[in-house]
């Protein structure tokens, strides 16, 4: 295998190093630019802004690579699908061209580890501009072959995940329609009527959540019970998506002892009970599991599995937990300083309308293939990712030759 030459990151890539604007320039309104002040505005591919800066000291531009730099989460990474304002705990890498960002990214990926040992082996590394500067990736001639093979893989991924928020959209869509608006199949003919959570179809019955479902704590467990390899999925808070929703990557490894009822498999519903942004984007937002490649998941103490009873089906109970106000009233009920906790109970406690049998059970008829088709992008995307993870060090490494491979460089620019 021919030697491959490496070059230090500093010669071949813009290193934008963040700075955080002042706290009282800050607001939630879309005032000036969206700020990014570390992994908890990224979502899985793109970041999801919700504080925004008049007073932005350094950006990156759109399709820089955003790398997290500061704390527990150095390493992550995600796509400026437009200017960002760069906070302290991130930096914007960018290359000569679109390609060589891509290449540079796949680079750090395979050598992640090694760049993390730079910050001196500290539990909670901090990476400075001249250690990514400084730091080696290989660098052999046909990277930009090799960046647009395994990119073809994250377009694929990236497509997926399109198809499924336009599911997902629709199921909420058709929600909202019926059951907080009340334009369901044949409104015209019921009377509204007052009750004690306001204006509701006459003989929708008023309920406390706790009435038709039960909850299941997760497990409490130590750093030692995580493991790389084998074990059984792990559903831990990263599994929640800001907002809600299911994030396939935060799927972690788990070997040890549980109990039945602290487990989780396709379909069943989890909501976050912890949080630790004081925006409360995680606490009180629901998921629905989709397939991890096992028949089923150990659960975190930081969720709550909740099980519906013999009234009501899962897929109607995800539209109330996903698309109800169920979370911004449960999330107010969260406390702490550093770190937000929600007592179950407050669960329990959500009032909210029970449409007649008929009716609920016609939604989730009409979600259930979306769903379903939701699980097999997932199981797609899944398939997609181990055969790119696969590649990825066979194709930078020069065991798998891409020289003689034609491939049309389209964003070679």
């Amino acid at each position: 295998m021919r030697q491959i030459p490496e070059v230090v990151l500093g010669k071949i890539a813009t290193i934008t190093m963040g700075t955080s604007p002042k706290g009282e320039n800050y607001n939630s309104e879309g005032n000036g630019m969206p700020l990014l002040n570390g992994p908890t505005e990224f979502g899985l591919i793109h970041p999801a802004c919700t504080l925004f800066t008049t007073d932005s000291k350094k950006e990156c531009k759109k399709d820089d690579l955003i790398f997290c730099v500061r704390g527990s989460t150095t390493g992550r990474m995600n796509w400026a699908d437009k200017q960002y304002s760069l906070g302290r705990g991130v930096c914007s890498i960018r290359g000569a061209t679109p390609m060589d960002t891509k290449y540079i990214r796949y680079c750090i990926e395979l050598k992640l580890g090694a760049l993390l040992k730079l910050s001196g082996g500290a539990t909670f590394p901090n990476l400075t501009g001249n250690d990514l500067s400084t730091f080696s990736i290989p660098y052999p001639p046909h990277r930009y072959k090799i960046a647009a093979i395994l990119s073809a893989y994250d377009d694929l991924i990236e497509n997926n995940m399109r198809r499924i928020r336009i599911l997902e959209e629709m199921a909420q869509i058709l929600y909202r329609e019926w059951f907080v608006k009340f334009r369901f199949p044949g409104h015209e003919k019921v009377r509204m009527v007052e009750s004690e959570i306001g204006i509701v179809p006459e003989g929708w019955e008023v309920k406390k959540l706790g009435d038709v479902v039960t909850l299941h704590r997760g497990k409490s467990y130590r750093t030692p019970d995580l493991v790389d390899e084998g074990g059984i999925p792990f559903l831990n808070l990263k599994c929640i998506e800001r907002g809600g929703g299911f994030r396939y990557d935060g799927v972690k490894r788990f070997q040890g002892e549980y109990k039945p009822t602290q487990t989780a498999k396709t379909g069943d519903i989890i909501v976050a009970v912890t949080d630790m942004t004081q925006e409360r984007r995680l606490v009180a937002h629901a998921a629905r599991v989709h397939i991890i490649g096992n028949d089923f998941a150990v659960m975190s103490m930081d969720l709550v599995k909740i099980e519906p009873n013999t009234e009501v089906s899962k897929d109607y109970l995800h539209g109330v937990l996903r698309f109800s106000d169920f979370s911004q009233e449960v999330r107010q009920h969260a406390n702490g300083v550093n770190v937000l906790h929600l007592n179950p109970s407050q669960i329990q406690e959500f009032k909210f309308a029970l449409p007649p049998t008929e009716l609920r059970n016609l939604y989730a008829e009409l979600c259930a293939s979306a769903y379903q088709e939701c699980d097999v992008l997932h199981a797609k995307n899944a398939n997609l990712r181990r055969t790119r993870d696969l590649l990825l060090p066979k194709l930078i490494s020069g065991e798998v030759d891409v020289e003689k491979i034609e491939i049309r460089m389209s964003d070679r620019r």
